[in-house]
């Protein structure tokens, strides 16, 4: 039976450590399903594009920063900064080795091969939280795109990079003055406050645009000098 425009086509599914991840085809776009639940899909970009722009802005004139960003996803964020001399080195992390093959050499490559292949970009397959507690590298930014957010979290164990422990192996990887900027969602004013507390400043929120229902929004974080 041939599949209509409006019927999801799955790509590729795979049962990794953290449980069941899929790719589908929905008419023009690409969507990655986790345990049953949509995470994201190619459709837009907007609010991964402002989580890098977001942390470079905020840097100020800070020469070829670094950054780190936390979940390969679509490829939006990496192909977002690739496509920006002003970054220096961009360390993405992502634990779902599917989705790293899709990207290197599957339906994903459209999006990011560009990125992927640029001098500055280097993948690392692990868990975020493992890679907080374990590099001796430090990033002038983190630009993280983990689960849906703060407040609603699909895959167990993701909640604990927003706890205050997650935050404060967050500011032990920033350098003084360093930028953290997380995707949400929705808006969280709890997690601003557990910014506030684990010793960030300049805690604020921008709202992504959208055609109804509640935003997605970026929070944006200092560590101190």
């Amino acid at each position: 039976m041939t599949a209509t425009y409006d019927t999801p086509v799955v790509l590729d599914r795979r049962e990794g450590p953290y449980g069941e991840v899929v790719l589908r085809r929905h008419g023009e776009l690409l969507q990655i399903i986790a345990n049953g639940t949509f995470l994201m899909d190619t459709s837009d970009g907007r609010s991964e594009r402002l989580l890098v722009d977001a942390a470079l802005n905020a840097l100020g004139n800070r020469t070829e920063p670094n950054v780190l960003i936390g979940g390969l996803g679509v490829g939006f964020s990496l192909a977002h900064a690739a496509a920006d001399p002003r970054w220096g080195a961009i360390t993405v992390v992502e634990r779902e080795r599917a989705i790293i093959d899709w990207h290197l050499d599957g339906p994903l490559a459209a999006q990011s091969a560009h990125a992927v292949a640029d001098p500055r970009t280097k993948i690392v397959e692990t868990d975020l939280i493992a890679h907080l507690h374990e590099t001796c590298a430090t990033y002038d930014a983190l630009c993280l795109d983990i689960d849906n957010g703060p407040d609603w979290t699909v895959t167990e164990g993701n909640d604990d990079l927003y706890s205050s422990a997650g935050l404060t192996s967050c500011a032990r990887v920033l350098k003084p003055g360093g930028v953290l900027v997380v995707w949400s969602a929705q808006p969280s004013p709890d997690f601003e406050e557990t910014l506030r507390n684990a010793g960030f400043q300049q805690v604020r929120t921008e709202e992504i645009p959208v055609a109804r229902g509640v935003p997605d929004v970026v929070h944006i974080a200092v560590r101190p000098g």
